[in-house]
């Protein structure tokens, strides 16, 4: 089996990053959600304020997969997390070790940043990833819903008195 290495995303594979994401979202049956320009994710990724972080997961230095994660912050325990927003494997590279690769560099990374958990979501169809990450020892919890708000009411909560100078 050839040796998967983990590599630090460069600010001039941003165009690759995009085509990563572009690839997740097709297979979550999700393009029309992909509105990330190369711009904003060089900003978002190598600017000035860095938001969030990708690695690469290489076969004989090729990207056959990635990670994007970002810190996040758990009062409970007291410590930063990471998050893992997105992980994707190319249809090609499947079965040969490249997810699970990308997965225990997290957890070395989880632990080297002496952060107190990772987590991330999948999507309650997504039967064959669940079972991996069962498989790894991840644990779903289920007490737990995810909400979010995007667009138009995104802006009405913010148009609250004060808020938006």
């Amino acid at each position: 089996m050839n040796a998967i290495t983990i590599r630090p995303a460069g600010e001039h594979e941003v165009p690759l990053i995009l085509q990563f994401i572009r690839d997740l979202a097709a297979y979550e049956h999700l393009e029309h959600e992909v509105l990330a320009t190369e711009q904003q994710l060089r900003a978002a990724l190598f600017g000035q304020r860095r938001y969030a972080e990708v690695v690469f997961a290489c076969l004989e230095g090729e990207p056959v997969g990635f990670a994007l994660f970002f810190h996040n912050f758990s009062t409970f325990v007291g410590k930063p997390g990471i998050y893992l927003e997105d992980l994707f494997v190319r249809p090609a590279a499947r079965g040969r070790g490249v997810g699970r690769r990308l997965l225990e560099w997290l957890a070395a990374e989880v632990i080297h940043r002496e952060c107190g958990r990772l987590e991330w979501a999948v999507l309650d169809w997504n039967e064959p990833s669940i079972q991996f990450y069962k498989s790894l020892g991840a644990v779903h919890v289920k007490q737990w819903q995810i909400f979010r708000v995007t667009g138009p009411a995104l802006i009405r909560l913010a148009s609250a008195p004060g808020m938006l100078a």
